[in-house]
């Protein structure tokens, strides 16, 4: 689903000569696999990822033999950096989790070497993401949806794109901008209507749990209510909808 904003990401990398790359949580390491397609020959990439059951699922995507690519289980908050530290520094929705912001953006800040480059990708506004809304809204059909505090770990953390460029340049970090990416997302490649609903609602598991609480007759209902929004974008063998990402980069000084 996400394996769009990989381009944005990547060219935002500028990765102009052989460096050592890490991908901030990695998770399955699709995004760690396409960087290393598209590197300089010679350079290598490092996946961190605080769950282990990903962190397993990517090692064993890498062939046999391949020292180019490594994955590793990390809380990249807290982990100590590196005694080599890292020329480039990629995250796709990676950083919007951490207990500690500040604490952790600084811990990052020291991952990176000198003159080095970061390119981390975050979701845009709730607004300009009709794929949450819609799931949002079907649940809220069924049960009733807590609000969210707006500062809190989440996908929508830095929806506000100028916290998210304070709190790097409270690390240290230089050179910061913020663009948006706008395009279209597969909601489960190949996927029907239904199955892409079901998909949607297992992916967000806070409305998950909602609902499975409710019972079974509520999660019928949202699952019969995001199915019919789906099925007004389904398109070329997949629902596709529209999204907004901000891709944040900068350098350390």
């Amino acid at each position: 689903m996400l394996k769009p904003v990989d381009e944005p990401l990547i060219r935002a990398l500028q990765l102009d000569g052989p460096y050592r790359i890490a991908d901030i949580g990695c998770g399955g390491g699709e995004t760690a696999f396409e960087i290393l397609r598209q590197a300089p020959v010679g350079s290598t990439v490092h996946g961190f990822d605080i769950t282990p059951s990903l962190i397993e699922a990517a090692r064993a995507r890498i062939p046999p033999a391949d020292r180019a690519i490594a994955f590793d289980v990390a809380d990249m908050g807290t982990a100590a950096a590196p005694e080599a530290p890292y020329h480039r520094l990629a995250s796709r929705f990676g950083i919007m989790f951490f207990d500690d912001p500040p604490a952790a953006f600084a811990n990052l800040a020291r991952w990176l070497a000198p003159g080095g480059r970061f390119a981390f990708a975050v979701w845009g506004p709730q607004a300009d993401n009709p794929w949450v809304t819609s799931v949002r809204d079907a649940a809220a059909e069924a049960v009733d949806i807590p609000p969210t505090e707006p500062d809190a770990p989440g996908p929508f953390r830095y929806a506000k794109v100028d916290t998210l460029l304070h709190l790097l340049g409270r690390a240290g970090l230089d050179g910061l901008d913020a663009r948006d990416w706008r395009g279209t997302l597969p909601i489960g490649e190949g996927l029907s209507p239904g199955d892409a609903a079901s998909f949607a609602l297992a992916s967000f598991s806070s409305f998950g749990e909602l609902l499975a609480k409710a019972g079974d007759a509520a999660l019928q209902a949202a699952h019969q209510a995001l199915t019919a929004r789906f099925a007004r974008h389904h398109q070329d063998g997949a629902v596709r909808m529209g999204a907004c990402v901000h891709i944040v980069t900068g350098t350390r000084p």
